[in-house]
C-alpha cells in the first residue's frame, strides 16, 4: 500500500529530527521509504507565538494496517521527545498520515485522508514536489491547489 506522511517540527535540531524520522521509518521491516520531498520552513499554524517549523512529505510503501502505521508513527514521535501539551503547540516532531492507498478511514484515533491537508500549504508544497498528480479528497490534483500560509524551500541545509 502507498501512503503519504507529513513530518515536521519546530523544537530542537529540526534537521536531525526529520532525518531521524526518515531513518526509523526506513529501518522498519514493513515500511519502504520511496520518496522524500525537500525540507520547507513554514510559519506556525494555529498557535502563532512559537518558532517556525521545518516540514517534509514522505511517500512510503507498507503492508501495515492504518492503525498499525499510526502506532509506529506515534512511537517515533514519543521516542524523539514529542509532548502533547498545547494543541497546535511547539513540538520536536509531528507525523501525520495524509493518505493511505486512497482509502477512507474515520474513527476516534485516525482520519484518512487527513481532514485539513488541503488547507495547509506546508503539506501541499512538499506533496506537490514528489507527487504532482496526487488527487486530493476534493478531486483536484495537488498541483492545482494552493493552501494557506507561506512556505520557504530550505537549500543547503
Amino acid at each position: 500500500m502507498k501512503a503519504y506522511l507529513s513530518i515536521g517540527g519546530n523544537l530542537g535540531d529540526r534537521k536531525k529530527n526529520l532525518l531521524e524520522v526518515s531513518r526509523r521509518l526506513s529501518e522498519h521491516p514493513q515500511i519502504k521509504l520511496k520518496k522524500q520531498s525537500s525540507i520547507y520552513e513554514t510559519e506556525p499554524w494555529g498557535k502563532l507565538d512559537q518558532p517556525n517549523f521545518w516540514n517534509q512529505v514522505l511517500e512510503i510503501e507498507t503492508d501495515l494496517a492504518p492503525l498499525e502505521l499510526l502506532g509506529i508513527c506515534q512511537q517515533i514521535e514519543n521516542d524523539l521527545g514529542r509532548k502533547r501539551i498545547i494543541h497546535w503547540g511547539p513540538r520536536t516532531v509531528d507525523i501525520d498520515i495524509l493518505s493511505y492507498d486512497n482509502r477512507v478511514w474515520n474513527d476516534e484515533r485516525l482520519t484518512i485522508p487527513h481532514p485539513r491537508m488541503e488547507e495547509r500549504e506546508f503539506v501541499l508544497a512538499p506533496l506537490r514536489e514528489i507527487a504532482p498528480q496526487f488527487i486530493l479528497p476534493s478531486g483536484h490534483q495537488v498541483q492545482d491547489v494552493k493552501g494557506h500560509g507561506e512556505v520557504y524551500l530550505l537549500k543547503n541545509i
